[in-house]
């Protein structure tokens, strides 16, 4: 390996010293390693060693601050949070040297780098008039990149037009590839790599189908523009996970079972239904039912999670809860007032306070809903997560799992899924836990990456015939 001259303030492993090195002599890349392995030691590494300064990372909302402190912690520069105070003087402050980094999040990139759209209604890249100051950036560092996957949405448009022409840009993914390769087009798009595939119709042409030859596409992908690292292969003293299930009786069993014999009728309607057009209509009735039945389940174990996490406070051991309802997170709060939470209704600056405070030592239980915690946080300072509530996807799950299991954890980490016995929870979990995506063979891992689409009829076949 060649040696890897920098100025960080830690010292790299040999695998993030790889990834750095691949990043100087590409360029235009995807990082897609396993969460927990340091993609954003790497990314930051890449734009400090190549002195790719102005700097500017896009990322989810509860990030910002993250990569601030990260950005800072690992380099001598200084990161400006873009916010309602520096809308207009931002362009001043780096100029200025004041700052070498911006970070925003994706709901604010039209508020910060877009004048005039030229279009009434949707639009494309041609008709989108960017300020003038997006050259400064010689760098973009892109997190959680597969939110940008969708060629059409506004916010990869706007991650297009600012990425073009830049010297470096960094995509930053564990799932690069969530559902199929279609979710590579954009990605590779705002790389400017998609012409290396032969441009959009080709790519889709030559892997798009189902017989596509994923293996050749991978070897591509690893030759021209991506690198991707599984934990068990780079970080072999991180002790693997474990899974254990949990199954629990539910306090509302006759609420719950009046709203599945209900949708049960329904779907039997569905599926004996012919018209295309009224089948589409009930499909999307159902899938609130299935959300309703879904949200019954979460509601009926509140009182077997609170009784679980007090055994759990009782050995003196911290613990990591996962929720998605803000309901669940209340009643869970409500028994355990000590507990910080880390949810879409705290500010960033809280939720770094509650992380600080969960990793210091000083709350044992930190309660999180999935979407404001399940990506980009540590909380190592507990070996122990659990699920009141699951996400709808596995991927999803090793994210929340991997907010303990990551660098700086120093023990096997025991994830426990609260199941609602004879409810929806078991349906949807041995979907999560069966689904194999198309993602693995392109990445090349051992390990299946599930794909977060649960496609309908699927469910409702395991919902009307598992017993």
């Amino acid at each position: 390996m060649l040696e890897l001259k920098h100025n960080l303030r830690v010292e790299p492993y040999p695998y993030q010293r790889e990834g750095i090195l691949f990043g100087l002599e590409k360029r235009r890349l995807i990082i897609g390693d396993e969460p927990g392995l340091g993609k954003t030691l790497q990314s930051i590494g890449i734009a400090d060693c190549a002195n790719a300064y102005p700097c500017l990372v896009i990322c989810p909302a509860s990030l910002k601050i993250n990569w601030q402190r990260e950005f800072e912690k690992f380099t001598d520069k200084k990161a400006l949070v873009l916010d309602n105070s520096t809308r207009t003087t931002w362009p001043y402050l780096l100029q200025m040297g004041m700052y070498q980094i911006a970070i925003v999040n994706y709901e604010s990139l039209r508020k910060y780098f877009v004048w005039d759209i030229k279009a009434n209604g949707s639009f494309r890249l041609k008709d989108v008039v960017f300020c003038p100051e997006i050259n400064r950036f010689r760098s973009v560092i892109i997190d959680e990149s597969h939110r940008v996957k969708d060629p059409g949405a506004q916010q990869t448009i706007f991650t297009k037009g600012i990425t073009t022409g830049k010297p470096y840009i960094v995509l930053l993914s564990g799932t690069p590839v969530v559902n199929r390769p279609h979710d590579l087009v954009a990605q590779l798009s705002i790389m400017d790599r998609l012409k290396e595939f032969g441009g959009r119709g080709k790519f889709l042409s030559d892997y798009g189908e189902k017989d596509s030859d994923l293996s050749e596409l991978s070897r591509q992908l690893y030759e021209k523009c991506m690198i991707r690292r599984e934990k068990k292969t780079v970080l072999t003293d991180l002790p693997d996970k474990t899974r254990v299930d949990l199954y629990v009786d539910i306090s509302n069993r006759e609420e719950y079972d009046v709203a599945e014999n209900d949708l049960r009728r329904y779907l039997e309607e569905y599926t004996e239904c012919t018209d295309v057009e009224i089948r589409r209509k009930m499909r999307m009735k159902a899938l609130v039912k299935f959300m309703t039945l879904r949200s019954l389940s979460a509601k009926g174990k509140v009182k077997q999670a609170v009784d679980f996490i007090k055994t759990h406070l009782a050995n003196d051991k911290p613990l990591v809860v996962f929720c998605s309802y803000h309901d669940i997170v209340d009643a869970l709060k409500k028994q355990f007032p000590k507990a910080v939470t880390i949810t879409g209704r705290e500010s960033l600056v809280e939720k770094q306070a509650a992380v600080d405070s969960f990793q210091g030592g000083h709350s044992k239980l930190a309660i999180c809903s999935i979407k404001a915690a399940g990506v980009g946080l540590t909380l190592t300072a507990s070996s122990s997560v659990a699920f009141v509530e699951f996400p709808w996807t596995y991927a999803d799950c090793c994210q929340c799992e991997d907010r303990c299991h990551r660098i700086g954890q120093k023990e096997n980490v025991t994830c426990y899924y609260l199941l609602g016995e004879r409810t929806i929870d078991h349906k949807l979990y041995q979907i999560i836990q069966d689904k194999k995506s198309i993602a693995n063979q392109i990445l090349g891992a051992d390990d299946d990456i599930p794909t977060d689409q649960l496609y309908f009829d699927e469910l409702v076949n395991l919902f009307m015939n598992y017993g």
